[in-house]
């Protein structure tokens, strides 16, 4: 068996929070390694502005909402790109959401939603595209877990079971659909300052610790998570499977960094 290209020409993703920072990265990167893509999530308007995105360089892609705390508008999802497209060979899970509340004052309502939106989602898209994918005996999926599905992060204890949660899905369903040629895994990014969380890191406590604690002493790029999916997109990680590959700087690996 010869060495796999790092390319997905004749391959369509699927990227469920696809329309907004990791998840709208990994869309782009994905389309530009020859992907179909179809970047997805609540909001119309801008599913329909990065599919834009995506046709204005050159790639293929299909502008479809989807909220994933309703199964019927994730199989919607699945009729429309196989409608367009053919097939789905890749899905990519990166919905999610967070709130810091110190845990005795979190409410169910609050516990319930970030739960819903992290695992329950992620669960509902791995089962209806994973049902596709096993039945054409081949497909890729990739989770967004978190460095906090490995460390606890201080007052956000509803997302760190969730992406605990994550992590372990992904390893359950690698052993299961293995042997239908789907393979299941997981990035687990570190602390990527993007817009929308750049008033809690910036000049903060929190940022400044997050740094510390990172050898590489500063918050990743977006940019830098793409090469990952994409190899895990590949047919180059035809033996990769139940993995959670940490994009983190070292975060995971600090002890002591000075």
């Amino acid at each position: 068996m010869s060495y796999a290209p790092l390319d997905l020409n004749n391959k369509t993703a699927v990227v469920v929070g696809g329309t907004s920072g990791i998840g709208l990265a990994i869309a782009k990167g994905l389309a530009k390694a020859g992907a179909n893509v179809v970047p997805t999530g609540r909001r119309a308007e801008l599913a329909q502005s990065a599919a834009a995105d995506i046709k204005a360089a050159g790639g293929k892609s299909l502008a479809v909402s989807c909220d994933v705390s309703n199964r019927a508008s994730i199989e919607s999802l699945l009729a429309a790109t196989v409608a367009e497209f053919g097939s789905v060979e890749i899905l990519v899970n990166s919905a999610g959401t967070t709130k810091r509340t110190p845990t005795l004052e979190v409410s169910e309502a609050e516990w319930n939603n970030i739960i819903e939106v992290n695992l329950n989602g992620t669960f509902r898209a791995c089962q209806v595209f994973g049902r596709h994918m096993i039945g054409r005996k081949f497909g890729r999926i990739i989770n967004i877990a978190s460095v906090a599905s490995f460390l606890a992060l201080f007052e956000v204890s509803a997302y760190c079971a969730s992406k605990g949660a994550v992590a372990m899905l992904t390893k359950s369903l690698a052993i299961e659909w293995a042997k239908h040629g789907v393979c299941v895994n997981a990035i687990a990014p570190g602390v990527y300052r993007t817009d929308l969380n750049a008033g809690l890191l910036d000049g903060t406590a929190r940022g400044k610790e997050f740094l510390q604690r990172n050898p590489m002493n500063r918050f990743g790029q977006l940019q830098e998570l793409v090469g990952a999916a994409i190899f895990l997109a590949s047919d180059s990680a035809s033996y990769t499977n139940g993995h959670v590959l940490a994009v983190d700087g070292g975060m995971l690996a600090s002890g002591v960094n000075q």
